[in-house]
C-alpha cells in the first residue's frame, strides 16, 4: 500500500511540477510564501485557513482550523508540518493516508486510505 501511495504521490508533483521536500514519516511540504520569524513550536496555539482535496482533485473542505500544536484534534500529518512553518507562511502538503486519516477516511467526506492535498496559510500564532 505504501509504495502505491508513493507513486501515486510522486507522479502528483511531477504533473504539477512542485518543489516538493520529504520528511522521514513521509509528509511531502513546499513552503511557496514565507515570513520571517521563529518557527511554530509545541504548545503554540496556531490558526490556519485552509483548503484540502483528494490526490483525484476532488475538493474535501476549507475553513479556518485553530488548534494547540502538539495535543492532538488534527492529522498527524499537519501537526508535523506546523512545526517547519512560521506565522505568515503559505506552503502545500501532502498527506499519505497514514498522516491523514488512515484506513477509514472521516466517515464524511475523506474516504478511506485517502491521500491529502491541503493548501495552508498560517493566520496567527499565540
Amino acid at each position: 500500500m505504501v509504495k502505491n501511495d508513493n507513486e501515486d504521490i510522486n507522479n502528483y508533483i511531477s504533473r504539477h511540477q512542485w518543489q516538493m521536500k520529504q520528511t522521514g514519516s513521509g509528509l511531502q511540504y513546499m513552503v511557496y510564501e514565507t515570513e520571517k520569524g521563529k518557527l511554530l513550536q509545541k504548545g503554540d496555539l496556531v490558526k490556519l485557513k485552509y483548503s484540502v482535496e483528494l490526490i483525484n482533485g476532488t475538493k474535501a473542505d476549507e475553513g479556518i482550523k485553530e488548534f494547540e500544536i502538539g495535543h492532538g484534534g488534527v492529522e498527524s500529518g499537519i501537526e508535523e508540518a506546523m512545526l517547519l512553518l512560521k506565522v505568515g507562511d503559505k506552503a502545500k502538503l501532502i498527506l499519505p493516508p497514514h498522516l491523514a486519516f488512515g484506513l477509514l477516511g472521516d466517515q464524511n467526506k475523506i474516504p478511506t486510505h485517502a491521500t491529502l492535498i491541503y493548501n495552508v496559510d498560517v493566520i496567527s500564532v499565540k
